[in-house]
């Protein structure tokens, strides 16, 4: 068995972004670390509504800046990019707050509630001319820049399948906890499933037929969907996301040639074996500290070009994953309050 490992840009190289950011919660966090941990940048404020929130995640983060109110982090001329880390049901108009200011914005997935409201805030960025980008930090890591490359390369042949599965152990989680709640539009599919379903569209597209079973908690949100998506005559996509289970979240895409098998947990740094029909294999594994590093520095090499979008996850992209989940929600009976 032979180990590969993929050149990539080291994110230490990307130039330096002033970030700010919006919802100091336990991602924001895992954000600020690894922006202060391999990247030039840094986060120079946060803004809360809790001002003891804000203080104490700008203490444990060295931030030097700190804002009771969203708008005032907006407005903080020091700022150059906002992270947008609320609970989903905030993304939307948190995003358009932060665009309104002219700030480029990370947004973290799920983008928003839906597709609509994805689409008022890529509206907003494209006339505004500001970065905007779906924090789905997975299409950024090493695994997943060397397994775009295998299947480019054709090593697998006609891709024909995938299979990815996202399931935590959530079932303890009182029911005002956001994962259960519809007001902040909590459920598995837009907190877990996004990740199975961001990795099919990154491997095959947009489905043309999209089906789903699933099974809701006492709240109303789904707590477990199984999901199939149809792409022309061959190619499928079995996926699946639960918050009463950790399940193994491994993903593997089959082709007409091979197969690739990614191990545990498929949407964090991780390896990968390419299986081949002749009977060869070969396995990518590199080892990678953190990992939220890699789209914070995608996003400040694409200010710095005068871009406003990424190749990597564009904007037409993350509107597509939300189209494929607003289906998934229509047919296992799902809506948040408002819609």
């Amino acid at each position: 068995m032979t180990s590969t490992t993929t050149a990539l840009q080291d994110p230490r190289s990307a130039p330096p972004l002033r970030w700010g950011v919006l919802g100091p919660g336990w991602i924001a966090g895992t954000f600020a670390a690894a922006v202060h941990g391999w990247t030039q940048g840094r986060v120079v404020a946060v803004g809360s509504r809790d001002r003891e929130r804000a203080e104490a995640f700008a203490a444990r983060f060295e931030v030097p800046t700190t804002h009771v109110g969203y708008e005032a982090l907006v407005a903080d001329p020091q700022v150059d990019a906002v992270y947008v880390a609320s609970p989903h049901s905030g993304h939307h108009a948190h995003a358009l707050l932060a665009i309104a200011a002219g700030k480029h914005v990370l947004v973290e997935k799920s983008f928003t509630r839906n597709a609509s409201e994805a689409q008022e805030v890529v509206d907003a960025a494209r006339a505004a001319g500001v970065f905007c980008m779906e924090a789905m930090w997975t299409r950024f890591l090493p695994h997943m820049v060397a397994l775009r490359q295998v299947l480019a390369r054709g090593e697998v042949g006609e891709v024909v399948a995938v299979q990815a599965d996202h399931g935590q152990g959530f079932a303890h989680m009182p029911d005002t906890h956001r994962l259960h709640a519809r007001e902040l539009a909590g459920g598995a599919l837009l907190d877990l499933g996004v990740y199975p379903v961001s990795f099919a569209h990154d491997v095959l597209g947009e489905p043309q037929v999209v089906t789903a079973l699933g099974s809701l908690t006492r709240t109303g949100v789904d707590g477990q969907v199984t999901m199939g998506l149809g792409y022309g005559d061959r190619a499928q996509a079995a996926l699946h996301t639960t918050l009463w289970a950790r399940t193994a979240t491994t993903a593997v895409v089959a082709g007409s040639e091979g197969r690739i098998e990614v191990a545990t947990d498929f949407y964090r740094p991780t390896s990968f074996t390419v299986v081949r029909d002749d009977g060869s294999r070969w396995t990518f594994d590199q080892e990678v500290d953190g990992g939220f590093q890699y789209q914070a520095a995608e996003v400040a090499r694409r200010v710095a070009e005068g871009r406003t979008e990424s190749p990597v996850m564009p904007l037409d992209g993350t509107l597509a994953v939300m189209r494929t989940m607003d289906e998934v929600r229509r047919l296992v009976g799902v809506a948040y309050p408002g819609e």
